[in-house]
């Protein structure tokens, strides 16, 4: 077992700074895609509170941790519900900022096989800066992780990323959705990179056909300077690598239903675990039945189950 037990601290400081993107998820439940031009029914539709760095912050927050979020909302009608979605989630909204823009957006479609596709519109994800950051150090500096997608300026998350080099703090960054124009110089600083199949390979240029070019190019990462490199594999669950060697942990086996948000309450669940027992492999076991867990249920944070919720469903993983 590979350990990390320096993250494990017993104080009331907050624990976890997501610096993120929020979205309203807008979920068309289909049979199939529609062609070009044609026009077809959808069954169900649904409206919901989402976005990466949202969905990870409610995930960990849910869980137990205390999560500071640092985003950026419009001046419209979602804006109001965002803000009363992270409190009555327990998240600190001192740093969920009002912006003389739209908010941020997400169309979503989930097919009869749970395979969904999403679209994005930043709004006013796309305005939050380094400045906002700086801003937001003093309480940043009281955590004891930071959490980091994609959602937002890349200049922001570099920032970020210089930023908890500069405090000693352990980053995370979930390079999603995929960017190519990702310098990997600039995140060699995170102590853990959390990419899925499709965003390695954008990242490093290298093919993952299969578990062994996989490997290959999670190594390239490892040499960059990142610690531990998490590559998520959907029903495969999460293979894991660091100097020390790798392992494969098995995904929770379930019967999916929506599959939106499956990686984000994977990252929201591994930070909370990380940060409470500064153990990454057991972290990351929770982490696979958190995720299944959440499959099961329609939704993306409407499908994130509480500390309780999770306790009853894996007994067997309830923290110490």
């Amino acid at each position: 077992m590979i350990t990390d037990s320096e993250l494990h601290q017993s104080d009331s400081s907050p624990e976890i700074a997501v610096v993120g993107s929020n979205m309203v998820d807008l979920i068309s439940y289909i049979r199939r895609m529609p062609k070009e031009g044609e026009t077809l029914e959808a069954p169900d539709f649904s409206m919901g509170c989402g976005g990466k760095g949202a969905n990870q912050a409610v995930a960990a927050s849910r869980l137990g941790s205390r999560v500071l979020m640092l985003t950026r909302v419009g001046n419209d009608i979602f804006a109001d519900n965002t803000i009363s979605n992270f409190a009555n989630n327990g998240i600190d909204t001192t740093y969920v900022l009002r912006t003389a823009a739209t908010s941020g957006v997400a169309p979503i479609f989930v097919d009869e096989q749970s395979r969904n596709s999403i679209l994005i519109i930043k709004g006013a994800n796309a305005l939050l800066s380094p400045e906002d950051l700086k801003a937001a150090e003093p309480d940043i500096a009281k955590c004891k992780l930071i959490v980091l997608q994609l959602e937002i300026p890349l200049d922001t998350v570099y920032a970020a990323i210089a930023m908890g080099t500069h405090l000693g703090i352990p980053v995370l960054l979930n390079p999603a959705p995929a960017q190519p124009d990702l310098v990997l110089d600039k995140i060699k600083g995170c102590k853990f990179l959390v990419p899925n199949e499709s965003e390695l390979s954008l990242l490093t240029g290298m093919p993952v056909d299969s578990l062994e070019d996989i490997r290959r190019a999670a190594s390239v990462l490892l040499r960059v300077g990142v610690q531990h490199v998490i590559v998520t594999l959907g029903s495969r669950g999460a293979l894991w690598l660091n100097a020390q060697g790798e392992e494969l942990l098995p995904a929770a086996q379930v019967t999916p239903l929506d599959t939106t948000g499956a990686g984000d309450a994977f990252i929201g669940c591994f930070s909370h675990f990380l940060v409470q027992t500064g153990d990454i492999r057991r972290a990351l076991i929770q982490a696979n039945a958190y995720a299944g867990d959440s499959v099961t249920r329609r939704g993306t944070q409407t499908s994130y189950a509480t500390a309780d919720e999770f306790a009853r469903i894996q007994p067997e993983l309830k923290e110490d």
